[in-house]
């Protein structure tokens, strides 16, 4: 039965704080009338919460524990974006258990004054709309004061307040005698070359740091190597100021605007969409929403559906802050007429937009991470909970391979023999992406001759399916098949035979490791360094060891029963009661005849004939 669609936070209880992403984010301590109590940041939102069941806490901190009902939680990309959110939620909530900000205190930014025929760089604290750029803001100020210093310099950006050129001085400053300014301000330095350094100096405050992060490691290897340790640690300093620099900040917009941004993750029945409100550059919270979600629904009906819960159905909440913008992560075709119904009721333009690239997209892909950890929660306090969180790199999985459910539970065949001979099938199983050894499976095949690794394959996911089905075991929610086109519709056809047609099938190739996916024509290439090509390889490559694994222990035990089937009066049981006392015929050389004669069905007397024909055999 699909879940009702439903909104819900989680409760603040051991059992749901365990749970939580280990990700850096913001918490809210909530009542219970959904007053917000407190908002907190954190490294590692389970390990911070859960401080907070512990013993030892202060009295505040117990009464604030008394009060929380449940606890929601906001996932960002960095210590930094969770200091900032923090920072913002508290200023726009005035939680009572927080420390308000009556300072109105802002983190800076860096303001290059483009407007200027001369511009000019440094630290503020206010945004205004006067056609400057600013870029950040940046929590360790320090740090990104040194590293603008060291581009001001190696740049060549004047420091002065002159309205370059109608305000000129009569002589240059100082900067000019000592090199930090080329001095535009005496017409030392034309307008065109002054703009080309500020270009170059735009575009390392926009991210592209590595060129600039090279020359100032270089510096600081010759300052350690002659031993002029401060001038280093200055260097030291400088790089993380860059690394500041480079961070893409998602919580705070330089420049204002006002978007809602959604985000969308689903598995099997069950979906969830989370929207980001974004008021006046500032991201001030976030609201969650359950969707019931049918097999053949596709992304773009729940983002629609949700659409149509959040802004046009009747008392909607938000109606009356409705932004200038609607980032979605995915099209539908009244994705305009929403626009158009969202514009007439503002009274002002109202775009919906889904973003690809830029700090725009980025922003989606924070809410669909937003959206995964709500669904996450959803799916334990609904009781229907996996044994442990899924990862991101899952989510991931399941968008490359465009699979209606999260592929918590993945098994993969595999075939391995030697020249046709000694033929045998593995199945590996990977639980929330990792190894689940208890569902491992070997088995030889039965098949005819030959090395038809298709026929072998069919054949190891008939039996596996059919084990299944007389077990009542839970399926896969993805099969993968080590092999191209022929394995992947062979194990297709196999498990179609056995009435299995709900499992997700997929097939990886070793040379290009490329994805093949049932009725779809070229493969799915997923990007080198995606963590999801990497757990498929890593389910691959686990049944592929376990298969040749098998293969060469069978071949061993073969070579072995050879040896030993020479010896007259030694059948195949005896030549397996031998093999599994002494483990090997050197064991077996090695041994007494005494020792073989303890053996039930030898005597000691056979002990002695055996170890005569291999120790005659070896000389």
């Amino acid at each position: 039965m699909a879940p009702r669609e439903q909104e819900t936070g989680i409760p603040f209880e051991p059992a749901s704080a365990s749970r939580l992403p280990a990700k850096p984010g913001v918490y809210l301590f909530k009542s219970r009338d959904g007053e917000i109590l407190y908002a907190g940041k954190a490294k590692h939102l389970r390990a911070r919460v859960r401080s907070y069941l512990g013993t030892g806490l202060g009295v505040k901190t117990r009464e604030l524990v008394r009060r929380t009902q449940s606890v929601e939680t906001l996932v960002v990309g960095s210590e930094a974006e969770a200091l900032i959110l923090e920072a913002n939620l508290i200023k726009e909530h005035q939680p009572r258990f927080n420390i308000h900000l009556r300072d109105d205190k802002k983190y800076p930014y860096v303001k290059v004054t483009v407007g200027e025929r001369f511009p000019r760089a440094y630290l503020t604290r206010r945004l205004r709309r006067d056609g400057a750029k600013y870029f950040g803001p940046f929590v360790a100020v320090g740090r990104v004061r040194l590293a603008l210093d060291l581009l001001k310099k190696t740049c060549g950006v004047r420091s002065c307040r002159y309205d370059l050129p109608a305000e000129t001085p009569a002589r240059p400053c100082l900067d000019y005698d000592i090199g930090r300014c080329h001095a535009p301000c005496a017409g030392k330095q034309s307008e065109a070359d002054y703009r080309s350094m500020i270009a170059e100096l735009l575009r390392v405050l926009a991210g592209d740091v590595a060129e600039f992060q090279a020359k100032v490691e270089d510096e600081m290897r010759k300052a350690s190597s002659c031993m002029e340790f401060e001038r280093a640690a200055q260097y030291r300093d400088v790089l993380a100021g860059l690394n500041g620099l480079a961070e893409q900040q998602r919580v705070q917009a330089p420049g204002g605007g006002d978007q809602d941004v959604v985000g969308l993750a689903r598995d099997g029945a069950r979906a969830a969409a989370v929207k980001l409100r974004i008021r006046g550059g500032v991201m001030s919270g976030r609201d969650a929403h359950f969707l019931a979600a049918e097999a053949g629904d596709a992304d773009e009906a729940l983002v629609a559906r949700y659409c149509s819960h959040a802004y046009l159905a009747s008392g909607a909440a938000g109606l009356d802050d409705l932004p200038r913008e609607v980032l979605l992560p995915a099209a539908f075709p009244d994705m305009e007429l929403l626009a158009q119904v969202l514009t007439r009721k503002s009274g002002r333009r109202v775009r919906a937009r889904t973003p690809k690239r830029g700090a725009k997209a980025r922003l989606v892909e924070l809410a669909v991470a937003n959206a995964r950890h709500a669904l996450e929660d959803a799916v334990r306090t609904g009781g229907l909970s996996p044994p442990a969180r899924a990862g991101d790199t899952l989510y991931e999985l399941q968008d490359c391979l465009g699979l209606k459910v999260v592929p918590r539970f993945i098994a993969c065949f595999d075939v391995s023999h030697t020249q046709g001979a000694e033929t045998v099938a593995a199945v590996a199983t990977f639980r929330n992406g990792e190894p689940h050894r208890a569902g491992y499976r070997r088995m030889r095949i039965r098949g005819g001759p030959g090395n038809d690794d298709c026929r072998s394959m069919a054949e190891a996911v008939r039996r596996y399916f059919a084990r299944a089905a007389n077990a009542q075991a839970r399926l896969p929610d993805l099969v993968v098949v080590d092999g191209g086109r022929g394995q992947l519709g062979a194990a297709q056809a196999a498990a179609a035979e056995s009435g299995e047609t709900g499992v997700a099938w997929a097939a990886l190739a070793k040379k290009e490791e490329v994805v093949y996916l049932p009725g779809r024509g070229p493969g799915v290439r997923i990007p080198p360094t995606a963590p999801a090509l990497y757990l498929l390889q890593r389910v691959r490559d686990e049944a592929h060891r376990v298969a040749v694994g098998y293969n060469r222990a069978l071949r061993s035990r073969r070579t072995l029963r050879s040896e030993l089937a020479e010896i007259p009066g030694v059948g195949p049981k005896r030549q397996q009661a031998l093999l599994s006392r002494f483990g090997s015929v050197r064991g077996v050389r090695n041994a007494t005849a005494e020792e073989i004669g303890r053996i039930p069905g030898f005597s000691e007397v056979a002990g002695v004939r055996i170890l005569s024909f291999l120790n005659g055999a070896s000389s």
